[in-house]
């Protein structure tokens, strides 16, 4: 009995461990809890919160991160960006690994300074666990610019809440234009640069995009010829969403949802495929600073709000009749060339020609593109455009 007990208050003690014993305990995880070690007011933040999960990357994975020169900027920059870094890694409840179906879901993260993110309360990360025949589903974990993390060991039990393993550290998501920049969304980039509403998209709060990719601005060439900086501005308008982020596992069948230009677009669920009026998305769930971007394959036009894929689509429907296609994508001169890419998110990225998030980068003869941003997303713009970039605040 004796011995029983005794092996009853081993496990307890165990099971009671807190998160910076267990992280030195276990071999992997050293270098995180040296880390943690160095900012004792989010260690204590953790400690005192309960029913957390901690998304702990592995000794390999931030020896990675921090050999990278963005990482090794972290040493010297303000620290609130490695807390801001640190605490994208922390979800608030707990989600063992059989929480995690093959449906996409959205977990609050409790990273909420606005600093480094627009969206209310607090950013989020995309979770999805995959089967792949295995014996155990593979469980991801999406952040910005799509960077994919596997968890490499899961469940394992702290005294406020659970870990899992990862094996690459997440990004916090990027501002608007770096990520369009890294999925070779230049055309879009460009376009809202030329209209002056690059600093309006970055500095909304809480706001859905649907991206047209460079084949869909190239497929109507001439009709944007013809077209007024303030159509074009009315147009670009009806591509975001004020005030919602429309992640895909909210959106709905017969969705409207109200667009920066004032008016209305649906949204249609076909199958798998999800469409926009009458443009298919062919990524989705890209997070940015403030909010979520959708990758769609075609431009949507205010003038045909009524537009919707026929019950057999497999592709989105042309929205600006008789328009005839340009030689090349559009205002895609002086965007700069990405230096990283887009992840390919929970599913690969469909194959779109020359908007492809897998897409070689535009070339970008002439004078390079003013990029104008914030702190929101400093994260990722650092680690797109390296320190050579000029920032001008909006």
């Amino acid at each position: 009995m004796r011995s029983i007990l005794s092996i009853a208050i081993l496990a307890g003690v165990a099971l009671a461990q807190d998160l910076s014993s267990l992280l030195t305990s276990n071999e992997d995880t050293t270098q995180l809890a040296t880390l943690l070690g160095q900012y004792p007011g989010l260690l204590n933040q953790i400690n005192n919160q309960p029913n957390l999960t901690i998304l702990a990357p592995s000794n390999q994975a931030l020896t990675i991160f921090l050999d990278t020169p963005f990482g090794a900027s972290l040493a010297t920059s303000d620290p609130g960006i490695f807390v801001a870094v640190l605490q994208y890694h922390i979800l608030q409840g707990t989600y063992p690994g059989s929480a995690l179906g093959e449906a996409s879901i959205f977990l609050p993260t409790i990273l909420g300074n606005e600093s480094y993110t627009n969206v209310t309360p607090v950013q989020v990360v995309q979770a999805v666990s995959q089967d792949d025949d295995a014996e155990e589903a593979d469980v991801r974990f999406i952040s910005g610019l799509g960077q994919s993390s596997t968890v490499v060991r899961a469940d394992v039990n702290y005294t406020n809440g659970i870990v899992h393993v990862i094996d690459t550290v997440l990004t916090i998501p990027a501002d608007i234009v770096t990520t369009l920049v890294a999925g070779n969304l230049s055309s879009l980039a460009g376009v809202l640069n030329e209209t002056d509403l690059l600093p309006t998209v970055n500095t909304l709060q809480d706001i859905t995009v649907f991206a047209p990719n460079n084949a869909a601005f190239q497929s109507i060439g001439s009709a944007l010829q013809n077209l007024t900086t303030d159509d074009i501005s009315d147009i670009l308008l009806y591509h975001v969403v004020n005030g919602t982020v429309g992640y895909s596992s909210m959106l709905e069948d017969g969705m409207n949802l109200t667009t920066a230009n004032g008016e209305d677009l649906t949204i249609h669920i076909e199958g798998d495929s999800v469409f926009v009026n009458g443009a298919e998305v062919v990524q989705a769930d890209i997070l940015v600073a403030n909010g979520v971007v959708h990758v769609i394959d075609n431009v949507l036009n205010p003038e045909s709000p009524t537009a919707s894929p026929s019950a057999s689509a497999t592709s989105g429907m042309p929205n600006f009749s008789g328009a005839s296609s340009a030689t090349e994508p559009p205002y895609t001169s002086g965007v700069p060339s990405p230096t990283t890419t887009l992840g390919g998110g929970a599913d690969e990225p469909a194959d779109t020609g020359s908007g492809g998030a897998d897409a070689s980068p535009t070339d970008t003869e002439g004078a390079a593109m003013p990029i104008r941003t914030q702190a929101v997303g400093v994260i990722g713009a650092a680690a797109l455009f390296g320190a050579g970039v000029a920032f001008m605040g909006v």
